[in-house]
């Protein structure tokens, strides 16, 4: 196949990890491409509902939204139920009202931090977006302006922090590049025996983010 449908049809394979749900999580440093990638991912698993980290974080607490996951999300799901929780507005700086999420098949998280040691148990599968954590953040600081300079070096700070005492990309079970046109992933020996797979897309990204 020529396309991501290669990868999703692996991960059709894989048994459920919360519940009735197979959580997919796709974790990197800020602007390594996670959304871009975990949409078009979601879009060939029947369209499954994506988790944006985003949502659950704040500017208050940029890494310490653990417990509400469990309590609005994962356990819900665990129980077959839909799950209920309030996105953060980052621009009115308040959490809005609550959105649902439905206990699907497959349901994506994806985010900083989504293949932490406190979210992996429930895991079917942790993809990690492998760009270096340098060119990710200048990626974001290019995409988001020099107005948002002053946030970048908070969240920076707070992401090294965050990955130096929890870290994911080592417990991924697939490294996924970023190419020209589509993408690679290396699977860990003992998901695939370590073989490199290409995917390219048919049509170009819209956007490396």
């Amino acid at each position: 196949m020529n396309d991501l449908s290669h990868l999703a049809a692996r991960l059709r394979t894989l048994a459920p990890s919360c519940g009735p749900v197979r959580l997919i999580a796709v974790d990197g440093h800020a602007g390594s491409g996670k959304s871009t990638f975990a949409s078009r991912l979601a879009a060939l698993l029947d369209d499954a509902p994506v988790l944006h980290l985003d949502d659950l974080a704040s500017h208050e607490s940029f890494f310490t939204w653990v417990d509400r996951l469990r309590e609005q999300v994962i356990e819900p799901l665990s129980r077959g139920e839909c799950a209920h929780y309030a996105p953060y507005d980052w621009t009115a700086r308040t959490f809005a009202a609550p959105r649902s999420l439905s206990p699907a098949p497959f349901v994506l998280i994806e985010g900083v931090g989504a293949g932490r040691r406190a979210l992996r148990p429930h895991l079917a599968r942790l993809l990690w977006m492998d760009l270096a954590a340098a060119e990710s953040w200048e990626r974001g600081r290019r995409r988001d302006g020099p107005a948002l300079s002053a946030f970048w070096d908070g969240w920076t700070a707070a992401e090294a922090e965050h990955f130096s005492a929890d870290p994911s990309r080592s417990h991924a079970d697939a490294l996924v590049r970023q190419l020209p046109m589509g993408y690679e992933w290396l699977e860990r020996p003992d998901t695939a025996a370590g073989v490199n797979y290409s995917v390219t897309e048919r049509d170009p990204l819209v956007s490396p983010y």
